[in-house]
């Protein structure tokens, strides 16, 4: 009896992801192999880094959140990403995007020093809406676009 319900469970996990997937009207971005892979190298260590920031912030180090920021977000990081190779690919309102998100990161990084000078609650709430400046970006993205 437990054995059937689970089949039962499994199949229409199945189904719903194929249902899911096939309702995925997101554009697809045709990228040659190579791009894709790292596409996704730069979304991952995009995900990495949004991790170090926030791990950051909670310690109260809020100079080193920001320093990592703009390492790897900022638009000082776009040569470390290869963006000028990615871009080529890229729908034109995907990369404005892409483009929206490292700005918002390096404006991040001044709202974060700015904090290191004035470390009050207003400032500590200027840096966390400065940070979801930049995911907004990567929500709005990856809700228009994929590439598989």
């Amino acid at each position: 009896m437990l054995a059937a319900a689970v089949v039962i469970v499994m199949g229409l996990s199945l189904a719903i992801q194929s249902v899911t997937a096939a309702e995925d009207s997101r554009e697809l971005v045709k990228l040659p192999p190579m791009m894709q892979q790292h596409m996704l190298a730069n979304m991952r260590d995009h995900l990495v880094a949004l991790d170090e920031i926030l791990g950051e912030l909670a310690a109260g180090r809020t100079d080193k959140a920001a320093e990592i920021a703009e390492k790897r977000l900022g638009m000082s990081s776009l040569s470390l990403h290869g963006a000028a190779h990615l871009g080529k690919f890229m729908p034109e309102t995907m990369g404005k995007i892409g483009t929206q998100m490292h700005r918002a990161a390096s404006r991040f990084v001044i709202t974060a020093q700015d904090a290191e000078l004035d470390p009050s609650k207003d400032s500590q709430r200027k840096v966390y809406r400065a940070l979801q400046q930049v995911t907004e970006n990567c929500n709005a993205c990856h809700q228009a676009y994929r590439i598989r």
